[in-house]
């Protein structure tokens, strides 16, 4: 049986994009189950994404900067495969699953001001299903091009639902002109279908400068025409930005004094647990998806 008659959601196999409709909720819960009111649930079901400022006290922000500094030099990180560096150079671009090497970034993780409301939207107890530190150094940080997660996520991991969502922690102050995240509102709704068959151990390159999964340009204009523009994600240290696992995304190039650092944790519903891959392909490392 093809990955296009198992997979609700088939990418990577047609010779031509297409924008395809959205077949599960993007809330999954309700306003009894959780922190959030049923106004911000709204909001959330409605541009795909949820912003709350300060959530992290300026002393946690600091804690988290030094455990970060910390991996950053740690050679038994920095010579893994969670450590990954931009594409032409030797600088650190990310570390991946920062839960599983320090504890700091467990209990962050862990935390319930993160877990309330991702186990209220998802409906179900959660797990970590990535975890990552994202670093853009000022003057030389690259971008991140656009993109849906889940279409990496169901191609290459075996994701069956978008049950999951992700949570990106600012540890330092994400501004209009620094590299900061940019999500198109709304664009969680359609699935945008890829095209180009992947290659085995994809990953290698795609964590440094991804060529499959990306979507193209004529869809990407609808899902902003039909937005009415992009929105850009700021704000101070310890805020924090929660995003429909569907929601297109990505982010510019740092050519500022300012560096950007950030943290993302993935939470994935607990009965939506990872399967064979719907690509066709061997299952990415237990860094990048966790299936334990």
């Amino acid at each position: 049986m093809t990955a296009t008659q198992t997979s609700r959601y088939p990418s990577r196999v047609e010779p031509v994009p297409r924008l395809l409709p959205r077949h599960d909720p993007v809330v999954w819960g309700d306003a009894s189950l959780g922190p959030l009111d049923a106004d911000r649930l709204g909001r959330y079901e409605r541009v795909g994404f949820l912003e709350m400022e300060s959530l992290l006290r300026p002393d946690e922000v600091t804690e988290l900067l030094a455990e970060v500094d910390r991996l950053a030099t740690d050679p038994d990180i920095l010579t893994s495969e969670r450590a990954v560096r931009e594409p032409g150079d030797q600088t650190l671009r990310s570390v991946f699953e920062v839960h599983r090497v320090s504890e700091r970034f467990a209990a962050l993780c862990a935390d319930e001001r993160l877990v309330g409301p991702a186990r209220q939207i998802l409906g179900s107890d959660v797990y970590v299903h990535q975890s990552r530190v994202n670093r853009k150094p000022g003057f030389r940080g690259r971008e991140f091009y656009w993109h849906s997660d889940f279409e990496t996520w169901h191609i290459e991991d075996g994701m069956p639902a978008m049950r999951a969502l992700s949570v990106s922690i600012s540890l330092t102050a994400n501004r209009i002109d620094n590299g900061s995240l940019m999500i198109i509102p709304g664009s969680h709704r359609r699935y945008v279908s890829c095209v180009g068959e992947t290659p085995d151990d994809h990953y290698r390159q795609s964590l440094r400068a991804q060529e499959y999964g990306v979507p193209d340009d004529e869809s990407l204009q609808a899902l902003v025409d039909d937005a009415g523009g992009i929105r850009t994600v700021v704000g101070g240290a310890g805020s924090v930005v929660m995003f429909d696992c569907n929601a297109m995304h990505g982010s510019n190039g740092n050519i500022t004094p300012y560096a950007r650092c950030n943290v993302f944790v993935v939470f994935n519903s607990v009965e939506n647990r990872l399967v064979e891959p719907f690509g066709g392909l061997s299952p990415r490392p237990g860094f990048l998806a966790d299936r334990s």
